[in-house]
């Protein structure tokens, strides 16, 4: 196949170099491809490092007591997310100062997420993965907040009325908002897990490669830079030392290993040579940050003015989000009243499902090469988007107002930490479940200085990104071809969401709801630059070797069946009972078999039995 797709130059040879993504690993053995034996090794040696380096693999279970201190660690790290997001919502429906309700989204937000991870961990991709609130439904949510009937009354005169009824009808608004959302999530959400159930998803990993990804995810980084800007601008000083901390820990001192007391029956009582310090790096750095923002605030250096950015670095800041808190608070769908609908919401959550969906392939391989592990076969794929689909239906009929996807920044907190095991971002699920239920608990770490939590992502998303640059070892770097096309994508999907974000009026249609469209389509930075990498990827002659695909196929070709059905597989399916013809056909379970159709192009009708792999 490599052979035919380097002679032949055609409109199907993206196809064709894409066959190289089959499901079954029998069936790519049999492949004539000519394989780079060097390439090879190296891909399994790097793999074998990267399992040695983890102090704990994905099927590793730690002890009950570290599992739940290395899911706290990471649900430390996300809760900013669940907190930035369900902020959010409660601004675009004109709640800014209503306290209650914002406890409400916010344990709502918490529940769905620790659910969404639990079920992808055990049903769902089964990567150490954890899915919360995704960034990408925010920007179709800040579209909205454009609209004339999206504005929001003015809050200081609102507070200063006496009358009730005005409040009370201000509310009724605000629960329309809600409605509205929750129906339009509700329908994108139901897509969302049939791109996954039929399959569809195959078919776009037939078009995504590593030329597409690397800059479709460095592109995330623009968001991911304004998050832990807006969390760190409260205090520099406070932040960099978290970052300065974590990064000792976990960089200079990655050589070290502690010396701390322990007991077993064989050796009693003795000294365990254990990397503490690189295992719990970002949770040491968290209470680093937190005890010097409690010495900054006992000796007044930080304001106490609310209108100040220091008063968000203060310890004692919102002390009152505890109290308010009940102690029990249990979400169920329809809390905010029966679900409506809204063209506009809906196709703004389709466009963020489908920007969701490729972030989401992208973050899968990620996790992947960082457990040491092969790629996701398709049905792990088709499983995992269809997951995350279920989640944000679920989502929007409990009134979250936002889907779910999977998080980078905890992907790069499990190279800090060195702990990728599968039991411990199902804790990471049971412990935001808790925080959903618990309304004093989950506040307690809601109050975490902002400046702490912007340090700790300052570390975590860097080596994310850093992370997913090492995707340009599969290509080849000396292609003008890939540098060419890395660079253009990178660079219109710059420029174009500067362009959108600052113009007052960047389109007129003359239709309202399709200026709104094409506003959250190409403010999206990762989906401008994905969007296109994809295209000329797909249209510009290359090898598979150029492109990168024979690298992720020796990944998959050379890992051996057992291994890749123990982290991919699902836990109540045999992996002989996959071979039954019953599971070729259904696109989510173990043993799917991508169908193929045969090239018709004029410029292969001289080649005999030339198949393409199209699921």
């Amino acid at each position: 196949m490599n052979q035919i797709s380097e002679k032949i130059d055609c409109p199907w040879n993206h196809l064709l170099s894409n066959n190289i993504m089959s499901n079954d690993i029998s069936e790519q053995k049999e492949l004539p491809v000519v394989r780079n034996k060097t390439n090879s090794i190296q891909t399994k040696t790097l793999n074998r490092i990267r399992r040695k380096s983890l102090q704990y693999n994905i099927e590793d279970n730690p002890p009950l007591h570290l599992t739940f201190l290395f899911g706290i660690q990471q649900a430390l790290l996300s809760l900013s997310g669940s907190l930035t997001v369900s902020l959010t919502v409660a601004n675009l429906v004109c709640a800014q100062a209503d306290e209650d309700f914002k406890a409400k989204l916010l344990c709502t937000t918490m529940l769905m997420s620790g659910c969404c991870s639990l079920l992808q961990t055990v049903i769902g991709i089964r990567l150490p993965l954890y899915q919360g609130p995704s960034i990408e439904y925010m920007i179709p949510l800040l579209a909205l907040s454009t609209l004339p009937e999206w504005k929001c009354p003015d809050y200081k005169s609102m507070l200063n009325a006496t009358n009730q009824s005005d409040i009370e009808r201000d509310y009724d608004s605000t629960l329309l908002k809600v409605q509205l959302l929750e129906g339009s999530l509700m329908l994108a959400g139901i897509v969302h897990f049939l791109i996954g159930a039929t399959g569809v998803v195959g078919v776009m990993m037939k078009f995504i490669g590593p030329v597409t990804i690397i800059p479709a995810m460095c592109l995330v980084g623009m968001v991911l830079f304004k998050v832990a800007t807006k969390f760190s601008e409260s205090h520099w000083g406070i932040a960099l030392s978290t970052a300065v901390f974590a990064g000792i820990l976990c960089l200079y001192c990655d050589k070290l290993n502690c010396y701390i007391p322990s007991w077993n029956k064989q050796k009693h009582c003795h000294l365990m040579n254990y990397p503490l310090h690189k295992v719990f790096a970002i949770l040491f750095a968290i209470i680093f940050g937190w005890i010097l923002s409690d010495i900054l605030t006992k000796a007044g250096v930080l304001s106490s003015n609310p209108q100040n950015s220091q008063y968000f670095a203060r310890t004692d800041s919102r002390f009152h989000v505890v109290h308010s808190s009940s102690w029990f608070y249990f979400p169920y769908p329809g809390q905010f009243g029966p679900p409506s609908f809204l063209a506009s919401a809906f196709v703004g959550f389709i466009i963020a499902t489908m920007t969701s969906i490729i972030d989401s392939i992208g973050d899968y391989y990620a996790c992947a090469r960082m457990c040491g592990l092969p790629p996701p076969p398709s049905h792990a794929v088709n499983r995992g988007i269809m997951i995350e689909g279920f989640a944000s239906c679920l989502a929007g009929a409990f009134g979250a107002g936002h889907g779910t996807s999977t998080y980078g920044g905890n992907i790069g907190a499990i190279g800090i930490t060195k702990v990728g095991s599968r039991r411990v971002f199902q804790m990471v699920g049971v412990i935001f479940i808790l925080f959903g239920v618990l309304g004093k608990l989950g506040a307690i770490f809601v109050i975490i200085p902002y400046p702490v939590l912007g340090g700790v992502q300052i570390i975590s998303f860097g080596i994310f990104i850093g992370l997913v640059l090492s995707n340009m070892m599969y290509i080849d770097m000396n292609s003008s071809r890939n540098l060419a096309i890395i660079g253009i994508s990178l660079l219109f999907g710059l420029m174009v969401p500067y362009y959108v974000s600052s113009s007052k009026k960047p389109f007129d249609t003359g239709y309202v709801e399709l200026n709104n469209i094409l506003q959250t389509l190409l403010g999206n930075a990762n989906f401008v630059g994905g969007a296109l990498a994809c295209f000329l990827d797909n249209t510009v002659p290359g090898t598979l070797e150029e492109r990168g695909f024979i690298a992720w196929q020796e990944i998959t070709v050379d890992e051996s069946n057992e291994e890749k059905a123990d982290s991919y597989g699902l836990p109540f399916i045999n992996t002989t009972n996959t071979k039954s013809k019953i599971f070729q056909y259904i696109p989510f379970l173990p043993g799917y078999v991508s169908p193929t159709l045969s090239c018709r192009s004029r410029c292969c009708k001289h080649k005999k039995n030339v198949d393409i792999n199209i699921a």
